[in-house]
């Protein structure tokens, strides 16, 4: 089968992924701004994989307003993505520059915040590739709206003005906002995704984004 457009998750399929403990000081100045002292599982609430309700719970323990402190925590996270890209530490994958051969419309759907996109478009000389392009803004309703919610890949694909296109993830909550979208799907089995094991079935598994140029 071919498509009409591809979208693309960002973080571990084309650029590599932030160092944890860059994100996890991050979160810990966040706390820091409003003089608290996180626990581990303060942080890890924080971390990754956030709810909305795990968040409010956290914040209410603490006397905090969980969009003030959610903002602090996303701005923090943007700034030290954007020095990480621009001091080198987080590259481009060498195969992400099929990008610049693709000959069908291209989009961007991230769960990382919309600001770093942006950032990481203009670093790598890539926002002309990208009909549209979306991450999170740094609100509590964006993360109710975060893969796997469907919500930005449907958007993605009205901007584009097709159905007929794939999305080209590496975790399965990308498989799953696929899925919900009503579009293919393929799981990228980078290094870091080695040994996971997926409860759904992406309609392709592939090692590299080379395979992509005979999918359009």
């Amino acid at each position: 089968m071919t498509y009409d457009a591809i979208v693309f998750d960002n973080d571990g399929v084309l650029t590599e992924i932030t160092d944890w403990e860059v994100l996890r000081g991050a979160a810990r100045d966040a706390f820091s701004h409003f003089d608290v002292d996180p626990s581990d599982e303060d942080l890890s609430r924080v971390l990754s994989s956030v709810t909305p309700e795990g968040l409010e719970a956290m914040c209410a323990r603490h006397g905090l307003d969980t969009a003030d402190f959610w903002y602090r925590r996303d701005t923090n996270y943007s700034t030290v993505q954007r020095r990480e890209v621009r001091e080198g530490r987080k590259p481009m994958y060498d195969d992400a520059e099929v990008v610049r051969d693709l000959d069908v419309p291209l989009g961007i759907v991230s769960s990382n915040q919309h600001a770093t996109i942006e950032y990481i478009l203009d670093h790598y000389d890539l926002r002309e590739q990208f009909e549209t392009y979306y991450g999170r803004r740094p609100t509590i309703e964006d993360v109710r709206r975060k893969k796997p919610n469907p919500h930005f890949v449907e958007r993605a694909l009205a901007d584009i003005g097709t159905e007929n296109a794939l999305f080209v993830g590496d975790s399965e909550t990308d498989v799953e906002a696929a899925h919900a979208a009503g579009v293919d799907s393929v799981f990228l089995r980078r290094e870091h995704r080695a040994d996971d094991d997926l409860s759904v079935d992406p309609t392709y598994e592939f090692e590299t984004l080379d395979p992509l140029t005979d999918l359009v």
